[in-house]
């Protein structure tokens, strides 16, 4: 039969094919639509996933760190942290410097920027995602001056600050901005019910009680949650010598450890000690070849970091015979200005607080290299990128001193 002689199709076989084009047309549709999500979903990823970072130019000792040049993100992807209900965001031009690799951070960090008399939480790229005090923070007759050390909360929704100069702790809601809980009087030192002579590096306990080094007292004090009277002393006030726990020489850290004890350091004849809240001292090492010993913390068995607060001053690992294992002392332009603390990373690299130089750096120790800095080497400021004598550092958690 020709084509021109072909019978006409019965209604009931043009409605089929109508059915069967309808579906196709439906499934192509549906096709096209998830394929165009897709690509455009590959398409942002792909443009927000930033390029290799230009090796740094840090080198060892001697040479220069990172660049002092601010850079833009080469990624204008926003920063978003998520801690217990809260979530901090960042977004805009990177603030680190040239060369700085984000990728050896963990998170975000956290830093007591001293003489701005602020603090800042970053991210890795040094966008800010959150900063105390801003305008209306503080209520009246309220101060906030020269924080020192400051930790996230076991919980991760406050910061605990230790004041030095200022003689008090407070505790600041990172979610209201408010300051919640303070201990001592702003500006006056002392010993007794309410007062402290130069608290560092204080830290609050998973049941609310605070911890902290009373520097100038030569004591460690516990502080019951939201009380101002001290519930347990170690060490003997006024008395500045080394033999824990009845006497200690200027305490000015005193860092958890993974087996429940507390590793102590005292600046007065640079002198580390391992010990509970009892009492108990596990062991004591003295550092050789060190100014001023500031905050040691534990790393991995037997392998502790600490610095040398001195100009120019000095990152080291040792072990508890007192061995050092690893020293970071770079000379000229580039050497430590009255570092105050070195963090340890996930990835084995170290997070330095450069204090007088205006910087925060990450050390990697298996090269000597400066792989990242926040803040311009040697300049004093307080726009964006700048700090001002920054004295204190936390990572974000899971990876927070407290959190670990």
């Amino acid at each position: 039969m020709t084509a021109q002689h072909r019978r006409a199709p019965s209604q009931e076989t043009v409605r089929r094919h109508r059915l069967i084009v309808r579906r196709l047309l439906v499934g192509l549709a549906a096709g096209l639509v998830a394929g165009i999500g897709f690509g455009s979903w590959w398409f942002i990823a792909a443009a927000d996933t930033p390029s290799a970072p230009t090796a740094p130019t840090a080198q060892k000792q001697t040479a220069t760190s990172a660049a002092t040049a601010t850079t833009p993100s080469t990624a204008p992807r926003p920063t978003t942290a998520a801690m217990a209900p809260l979530t901090l965001t960042a977004s805009g031009p990177g603030r680190v410097t040239s060369g700085s690799k984000p990728s050896v951070l963990p998170g975000p960090i956290l830093i007591a920027d001293e003489h701005n008399h602020r603090l800042m939480i970053i991210d890795p790229r040094g966008r800010t995602m959150w900063q105390f005090p801003r305008p209306g923070d503080l209520a009246p007759g309220q101060t906030f001056r020269t924080p020192d050390d400051a930790f996230f909360t076991p919980d991760g929704r406050q910061i605990i600050v230790a004041q030095e100069d200022d003689n008090v702790i407070r505790v600041i809601d990172i979610a209201t901005h408010k300051i919640v809980y303070t201990y001592g009087k702003p500006g006056v030192s002392g010993s007794g019910p309410n007062r402290l002579n130069h608290p560092d590096g204080s830290l609050m306990l998973a049941n609310g009680d605070i911890l902290t080094p009373d520097i100038n007292n030569c004591r460690i004090v516990l502080i019951p949650k939201g009380g101002h009277a001290i519930s347990r002393q170690l060490g003997g006030t006024g008395t500045c010598v080394h033999s824990p726990p009845k006497t200690f020489g200027k305490p000015n850290g005193m860092f958890p450890m993974s087996n429940g004890n507390y590793l102590v350091t005292e600046a007065t004849g640079n002198w580390v000690d391992e010990m509970d809240l009892s009492g108990h001292v596990a062991w004591s090492a003295k550092l050789p070849s060190v100014s001023y010993i500031y905050e040691s913390n534990k790393i991995s068995p037997n392998r502790y970091v600490t610095i040398d607060h001195a100009s120019p001053g000095q990152v080291l690992t040792f072990d508890r015979a007192g061995h050092v294992l690893w020293r970071y002392a770079p000379a000229g332009s580039q050497a430590l200005n009255m570092p105050s603390l070195a963090l340890p990373l996930p990835n084995g690299d170290f997070l330095v607080d450069d204090k007088a130089n205006h910087r925060i750096i990450v050390v990697d120790p298996r090269t000597n290299f400066v792989v990242w800095q926040y803040g311009h080497t040697h300049v004093a400021a307080s726009g964006p990128g700048y700090l001002n004598n920054p004295t204190g550092l936390d990572v974000y958690p899971p990876n927070s001193v407290l959190a670990r």
